[in-house]
């Protein structure tokens, strides 16, 4: 990861620390929120993508591969300017370079490496939600038919599973666990420098929204949130192919070491059985140089209860009886 992004990524977090540390200062009104999210998301790596070269984020969208997350949430709102989100998703991420459209540009590349891949996806966070604009309002205690809009960062850790459709020798296919493969050579005495990956790994997230209070117990949030990672492996797919030579060396001549070689260059598929030029040991398999990311967009829908800070439960209606 380049120099600058890291930094950016711990000033992002500084400022987080801040927020939180600062809110605490702003009367405390110790109210709650739980929810439900549910919505689209998409994987943004290294397989499939548009035409052209191969970039991050949106351009590279397969909308065939949009998938459904759902969630958890609880919130802790000691004020109107900044909540703290705690959250757990369920999800699955695929990618598949067979979605791509050829129009004999650079993708071809891409399409003629075969690549696939899907995964199960798990992920908790704690996230900020900060609401810039309640400043401007008259009376932000006020909730009833309000919008607002807000940012949000955290941090996160997410666990993955990344497998691809191996072939038998019976011509049937089977779903495999690509990591014990070893397709890139991870782990392998022929490629010392290249280490074995986790499958639980860190992640940053960030994005924008808005929330519409119905009243002040329930409000309903459409979001769009990006995770970083510092991973360019959930898709199994980052740097360049190895021979099968060393996979054989590794494995001994066994099953694991023909499912290896198989899903290691799947691009003699679309070639008669043979390699392809241009995908053989040493070549370019994947773009080490951008981690792979995630996304979705989804709707929650949150209940809010505790009390106000002046000793009053959230939504009790009645005036308190005052003795003497």
């Amino acid at each position: 990861m380049k120099k600058g992004l890291h930094q950016s990524i711990l000033k992002g977090l500084t400022a987080l620390v801040l927020i939180v540390s600062m809110s605490y200062n702003v009367k405390a009104q110790m109210q709650y929120e739980i929810g439900l999210n549910v919505g689209p998301s998409n994987f943004l790596g290294d397989l499939g993508g548009q035409q052209g070269r191969g970039q991050t984020f949106l351009k590279d969208n397969n909308w065939e591969m949009y998938r459904l997350m759902k969630g958890l949430t609880f919130t802790v709102v000691p004020n109107e300017y900044v909540n703290f989100r705690f959250a757990v998703n369920f999800g699955r991420l695929e990618g598949a370079d067979s979605l791509i459209d050829g129009k004999g540009g650079l993708e071809e590349a891409r399409y003629y490496r075969n690549q696939h891949f899907k995964s199960k996806l798990f992920e908790a966070y704690a996230a900020a939600e900060i609401f810039p604009l309640v400043v401007l309002e008259e009376d932000p205690d006020d909730l009833m038919f309000k919008f607002r809009p807000y940012a949000l960062l955290g941090v996160g850790v997410f666990r993955y599973n990344p497998q691809g459709q191996y072939f038998n020798p019976n011509g049937e296919a089977q779903w495999v666990d690509l990591k014990p493969l070893r397709t890139e050579g991870q782990g392998m005495a022929d490629y010392p420098n290249r280490k074995e990956y986790s499958l639980t790994q860190i992640n940053v997230p960030y994005g924008i929204g808005i929330k519409y209070y119905f009243n002040d117990r329930f409000n309903l949030a459409f979001e769009v949130v990006n995770r970083l990672t510092f991973t360019d492996y959930i898709d199994d797919v980052s740097t360049t192919y190895i021979s099968n030579t060393s996979i054989y060396n590794h494995f001994g001549n066994t099953p694991e070491a023909d499912m290896s070689v198989q899903m290691a260059n799947k691009s003699v598929l679309l070639n008669g059985g043979l390699n392809r030029p241009g995908y053989n040991a040493g070549d370019k398999r994947g773009t080490a140089s951008n981690n792979d990311a995630y996304y979705a967009t989804t709707f929650k829908l949150a209940y809010r209860f505790g009390n106000d800070g002046l000793g009053r439960y959230v939504n009790q209606t009645r005036c308190p009886v005052i003795r003497f």
